[in-house]
């Protein structure tokens, strides 16, 4: 993409995430930043301070107006995603829209069909698809280098969520729940892992809240999800814990696969990390040629993103596997309610 024009992304929220976003776009050599829109005073000065000559607006018809934005980047909180995200794709315009996709899947379908109909891209933020150590692990498995997969765990244990603007995060009626916040990630993860073994079909949660007075603030959860091939993935969280811890073991019928990730904050440029694997006999460590972790996920995530509007390319992460992400994480909060297994036939479509 050299020698073609940077493709002009417009972001949407400039909160504790969306600065990051912004930072990762106008690093981005084959992307502009090319609008911020920002809701309150101070965060519309911090915009124009941070990147200066870039086009700050108080709302998104605004962005919408200038006919050279081509891509937006929607960071905002999750009950405002499909809202905001109807009137990107109405305009015509390409969408990255941060996880969740949506909070039920009524939607992600009504997005999904809107960016056929527009005949645009849909790209949802699950960048941790596009880790150099994450990503190493899902080519490992397809090269068959655990064999037929049987099970996938991948757990996190890190600091209490933060408030977010207003306190939404904390607020259950526009989070929609706290498996969409972050173990989404998860799921999306164990499912790709796991593709070889067929589309998900069950799910068998619990979770627990540390919050007097808020036990739907489920601040511990843990799930089951099994697979038409017998293979079964567990996904957990905490965040009663402290710093970011993340791994993921893979184990089949030839081998295993063991990652981990360390960070003081999700956000951190110097974690720690190393991929251990084992072939049936002997374990060593697979080198990492890149440093891994959200922040440099979210510059791939564009880069990406870029490629795709330019050249064709394929996305991470399109509105499909969204939808499958909010579906399993749906299914997963009806069975902690439920207290049973829970199929996950809604994913499919």
């Amino acid at each position: 993409m050299t020698d073609k024009q940077p493709v002009r992304f417009g972001l949407v929220g400039f909160g504790a995430w969306g600065q990051h976003h912004a930072q990762a776009i106008a690093g981005c050599p084959d992307a502009q930043l090319a609008g911020i829109v920002a809701r309150s005073a101070a965060s519309q000065a911090a915009a124009k301070s941070a990147h200066p000559g870039v086009p700050v607006f108080g709302s998104v018809a605004e962005l919408l107006s200038d006919s050279d934005v081509e891509c937006v980047d929607i960071v905002v909180p999750s009950y405002l995603h499909h809202e905001l995200a109807t009137q990107v794709l109405q305009a015509g315009k390409h969408l990255l829209l941060e996880k969740p996709m949506g909070v039920s899947l009524e939607e992600c379908d009504e997005l999904i069909q809107l960016a056929d109909t527009q005949g645009v891209h849909l790209a949802i933020g699950h960048e941790l698809r596009l880790s150099s150590m994450w990503g190493l692990v899902k080519r490992m498995i397809d090269d068959g280098f655990v064999g037929d997969p049987l099970y996938a765990l991948v757990e996190l244990s890190r600091n209490p969520y933060r408030q977010g603007a207003d306190g939404w995060r904390y607020d259950i009626q526009r989070v929609g729940n706290w498996i969409l916040e972050e173990p989404i990630h998860f799921f999306d993860l164990a499912r790709w892992y796991l593709s070889s073994c067929g589309d998900p079909l069950s799910v068998f949660a619990t979770a627990s809240s540390s919050q007097a007075g808020h036990p739907e603030l489920q601040d511990n959860f843990s799930a089951i999800m099994r697979f038409p091939s017998g293979a079964y993935a567990v996904v957990s969280q905490t965040l009663c814990a402290f710093e970011h811890h993340q791994t993921i073991k893979i184990t089949g019928t030839q081998g295993a696969l063991w990652a981990a990730w360390s960070g003081a904050m999700d956000r951190t440029r110097h974690p720690t990390f190393s991929l251990r694997a084992f072939d049936g006999e002997q374990v060593k460590t697979v080198p990492i040629e890149k440093m891994t972790g959200e922040l440099f996920e979210l510059e791939d995530q564009i880069q990406v993103v870029a490629a795709a509007i330019r050249d064709g390319g394929p996305l991470h992460c399109n509105g499909h596997d969204g939808r499958w992400s909010v579906a399993m994480c749906l299914a997963a909060q009806n069975s902690v309610d439920a207290g049973q297994p829970v199929p996950i036939s809604a994913g499919s479509r």
